[in-house]
């Protein structure tokens, strides 16, 4: 029990953050219905006033935080050096407050659903690193590899989720996929809905772009059909917005799954097809993405280098 009040001055780094997720930050351990319910009954104070959770702190506010219990303090996994290595060999790109992995496929990007850590847990755990803010901009799939953009200031990783809201920061996938792609096909639009399986697997659908379903979302995504050889085919694929799964559930909606796709791929002659090629992973890789700097403007390009089932299956370009 930390039977004292806390009196915290916001630092500039934490400057615009939400005062429900500082908190959470700062009081590891507490549950969040605690959290919210502090926030409620005005226990929490910025600048002695009550506040709402979606409160925006700026440097300076004095922040008042009542006693609370905290919970023992875990000890943290220990990480592979082996793992570590990994991740730390793919880091691809650094600028001022970003840096830029090429992720392996089948690394989640953070711990949780049973998973002791991700890349995040990893890169934290890094001498160099460890003692910056390391934050995802945004996330990937645990089976898609390619390009996964890192904050290391909190500043630059507002500046990028400005980015990502406004459309001005732009991604670029490869895939592969069965079937024939239509190449008049240069955009799919179909809204993606959640729903959930026997079991309680949640998996996303799609759904025609006028629904009226009330959880469905507008979803766009730009295709290009790099080549078609035999029973597949190599896309590039440009999302516009973002919704979960997107790009996967776009292309199963075609007609056209991607390869490796236990999640979307339902039709087991398919999966025979792969384990006869040696297809062991999801054939989605995030392969380029730009963003502008803050300071100047300039648009920077990151590209990662395709994995090598894309040669394996000779669709590289």
């Amino acid at each position: 029990m930390n039977s004292e009040v806390q009196l915290w001055t916001v630092p500039e780094d934490r400057a615009g953050q939400r005062i429900d997720n500082l908190l959470m930050a700062r009081l590891k351990g507490v549950p969040r219905s605690r959290i919210y319910r502090m926030l409620r009954k005005g226990e929490v104070r910025v600048n002695k006033r009550r506040c709402k959770a979606d409160y925006r702190v700026e440097a300076g506010d004095l922040i008042r935080i009542p006693p609370v219990e905290l919970a023992p303090e875990k000890r943290a996994p220990s990480i592979p050096r082996r793992l570590m290595a990994k991740i730390e060999r793919s880091i691809i790109a650094e600028g001022d407050g970003w840096i830029a992995l090429n992720k392996p496929s089948g690394v989640a990007v953070h711990g949780g659903s049973g998973l002791q850590f991700g890349v995040i847990e990893v890169l934290r755990a890094i001498p160099g690193l460890s003692k910056t803010s390391i934050e995802l901009v945004h996330r990937l799939d645990r089976d898609t590899s390619g390009i996964l953009l890192i904050a290391t200031k909190r500043s630059r990783l507002r500046w990028l989720h400005q980015q990502l809201r406004q459309g001005t920061m732009r991604k670029t996938y490869q895939c592969i996929v069965h079937g024939r792609w239509p190449r008049e096909v240069q955009s799919v639009d179909f809204a993606i809905v959640p729903r959930t399986r026997t079991g309680g697997e949640r998996i996303m659908k799609a759904v025609a772009a006028t629904t009226t379903e009330h959880a469905a979302k507008p979803a766009l995504t730009h295709y290009r059909l790099i080549a078609q050889r035999g029973q597949f085919a190599w896309l590039e694929a440009m999302p516009v917005t973002g919704r979960t799964h997107q790009i996967r559930v776009h292309c199963a909606a075609m007609g056209c799954p991607i390869i490796g796709d236990d999640k979307y791929r339902t039709d087991k002659h398919l999966k025979e097809i792969e384990k006869s090629k040696g297809i062991d992973r999801l054939g989605l890789h995030a392969w380029k993405l730009s963003f502008l700097e803050k300071e100047n403007g300039n648009r920077i390009e990151i590209c990662a280098d395709l994995p090598e089932l894309w040669r394996t299956l000779g669709g590289a370009k």
